[in-house]
């Protein structure tokens, strides 16, 4: 079996290849550019100090439309879509009847009546069904759509002069239907690097044009095609989950992931709510970050001990050579939470030890996706 025999595929096929990737990693079925022949460290440095382009496509995106639309979207969904105004997204989630988590989504609105609800390896278009039946809406995957992520400190001045609307004032979590090098697209600001950064949704047809536009705009600013191991490195460094690796429970509640702010109990009854507000309070576990002494990535699932017991495991992981750190993204006790907690991660060589610390561990006041002047916008 080949990428070919995969059941999608993206349009950047051949830039992947021509960049080094042998595309034998997959995601959601479609083959992904986990390396090129460039370092996956000298691509991190660039994405901090310049700007990295990566396809995202992998990404399933899911369009919602309908007089029903929010109604629906609301009983599925932890948060208030009502409160998404149009332009704007929000994270939210899908809890199953037990209050678990079962897939994290985004949620942009483009209309009254008209969404596009972003997810990757959970369980959402396994429980559309349920939700859409007897209402009056409409919910389709788009396989059409490509993602092209721009991230990094010049990704705005890159992009800025090649689409006629002011980019500048468009905040994070906002998005706009425009035109970025003539061709028809959704910019929106945001990504998954920790910096700042624009996504560019456009169709399968624009997609290798628009990529090359990019990096040819951005040759004059130092711009790096950036793998899939430099994406994995800059999240985990910006601590940014990736459902379902950091939810390794399959009955994990966003109470215990530290996702309150994505549960609105105020609103009318959603699937979950219920047993949301049973479970509130019982947390088995605290997502922490945990930086360890060690020169070296641990393994993903490495447990994690405090005085001979075990108490955790230490789910997405990364050397950060940016930060001189290795990092782990973990599940602890709530007892065992606290900043500065020292704990032993266990490998096949032998105990580490490792501190618990703030996340993110790289822009902890998140400046470089927020911006100091528009923190009051």
């Amino acid at each position: 079996m080949t990428y070919k025999d995969l059941p999608r595929q993206s349009a950047l096929n051949e830039r992947h290849l021509a960049l080094g990737s042998t595309l034998d990693a997959e995601w959601n079925g479609m083959p992904i550019p986990q390396s090129y022949s460039t370092d996956r460290y000298e691509e991190t440095t660039i994405v901090r100090s310049r700007a990295g382009l990566f396809d995202v496509s992998g990404l399933r995106i899911v369009n919602v439309s309908g007089p029903d639309a929010e109604a629906m979207l609301n009983a599925m969904l932890t948060s208030d879509v009502g409160k998404i105004a149009q332009g704007k997204s929000a994270i939210s989630n899908i809890v199953d009847e037990n209050g678990s988590l079962i897939d994290d989504v985004l949620v942009y609105r483009d209309g009254p009546q008209a969404f596009r609800v972003s997810h990757g390896g959970g369980s959402l278009e396994d429980v559309l069904p349920e939700f859409t039946e007897g209402r009056a809406v409409e919910a389709a995957r788009d396989d059409d759509v490509h993602i092209l992520s721009l991230q990094g400190p010049l990704a705005l001045a890159i992009l800025a002069p090649h689409t006629p609307f002011d980019l500048p004032t468009l905040k994070y979590f906002e998005h706009v239907r425009t035109t970025l090098f003539g061709r028809d697209v959704s910019l929106a600001r945001g990504g998954y690097s920790a910096e700042r950064g624009y996504e560019v949704f456009c169709a399968a047809k624009d997609a290798v044009a628009l990529w090359d536009a990019i990096m040819q705009a951005g040759e004059p600013f130092g711009i790096v095609a950036a793998s899939w191991d430099c994406l994995d490195i800059v999240r985990v460094e910006g601590g940014l989950l990736f459902f379902p690796f950091d939810m390794p429970k399959p009955d994990t509640t966003p109470w215990e992931m530290g996702l309150a702010w994505t549960v609105d109990l105020d609103k009318p009854d959603f699937r979950g709510k219920a047993a949301l507000l049973a479970r509130r309070g019982t947390e088995r576990f605290s997502q922490v970050g945990l930086e360890i002494l060690h020169h070296e990535a641990v393994t993903p699932g490495t447990k994690i001990f405090k005085d001979g017991i075990e108490v955790g495991t230490v789910n997405s992981t990364t050397y950060s050579r940016h930060l001189m750190k290795s990092l782990g993204l973990a599940h602890l006790p709530p007892e065992l939470s606290a900043l500065g907690t020292e704990v032993e991660v266990q490998t096949e060589t032998g105990p580490l030890v490792a501190n618990v610390v703030r996340t993110p561990f790289y822009d902890p006041m998140r400046l470089r996706t927020h911006p100091a002047d528009e923190r009051t916008a």
